[in-house]
């Protein structure tokens, strides 16, 4: 199943024969995402050993694929490959600060199961806070369908974290996203929005920014607040 996604995303994107042109700050980007996806691998990994979930047992599962989908992309690009310089070691980082971020959380989801799942929902506001950003500042259809994808995944994770908090009766409050972004995800399934893939086939238009500088995907009711910003 994994092989068939990252071969479907690479001819998706491959159709015209052409590479076409990326900028640098999109290959900064991929790179960064390619660490931030190991980041949320290597952490659920490592709070399963302790606590044995199904959550984190899956999700970890598809991060693997994300990696390999973002992978796929440095490839096309000619990105350097930053999880290669480490051998992919568990909780290893170029990034100092996804190192120092695998450190703390870690530590965290070790302390209860509750908190594990606190920490789950924190490691997907981080990377959707990312992904909202990148998906807009690409003019790159090919990243645009990449990140949408991605997108769409986070904010399934982060739902399920959501439910497995509620379950052991506890609430969860957002610590990234603005509330009413949050809620957004949690009540209607996202503003991605379905399975699709590409513009135009279900993910939207992906997320803007607002003043504060947080992520604001479209139908965020900052819009209505008039606090959206272009960049």
């Amino acid at each position: 199943m994994i092989k068939k996604l990252v071969l479907l995303l690479y001819l998706c994107c491959s159709f015209s024969g052409t590479v076409p042109t990326v900028t640098d700050d999109d290959k900064a980007t991929l790179a960064l995402m390619r660490e931030e996806e190991k980041l949320a691998r290597d952490v659920y990994l490592t709070l399963n050993e302790k606590w044995d979930q199904v959550v984190f047992q899956h999700i970890s599962g598809a991060e693997i694929t994300h990696m390999k989908l973002v992978k796929t992309m440095m490839d096309k690009y000619g990105v350097d490959d930053p999880v290669a310089r480490t051998k992919d070691k568990r909780g290893k980082f170029v990034n100092q600060q996804f190192q120092d971020l695998y450190k703390s959380l870690t530590s965290s989801g070790l302390t209860s199961m509750e908190q594990a799942f606190r920490v789950g929902a924190y490691v997907e506001e981080w990377d959707l806070k990312d992904l909202y950003r990148a998906e807009k500042a690409t003019k790159s259809e090919d990243l645009q369908v990449l990140y949408g994808q991605l997108i769409r995944a986070s904010e399934q994770h982060l739902r399920a974290f959501t439910r497995n908090l509620q379950r052991a009766g506890q609430t969860y409050e957002p610590v990234i996203l603005p509330k009413d972004t949050y809620e957004l995800i949690i009540s209607t399934g996202g503003p991605g929005g379905g399975m699709g893939q590409g513009r135009g086939q279900g993910m939207g238009p992906g997320a803007k920014a607002t003043a504060n500088g947080e992520a604001c995907p479209p139908e965020c009711p900052h819009r209505k607040a008039g606090c959206f910003q272009e960049q």
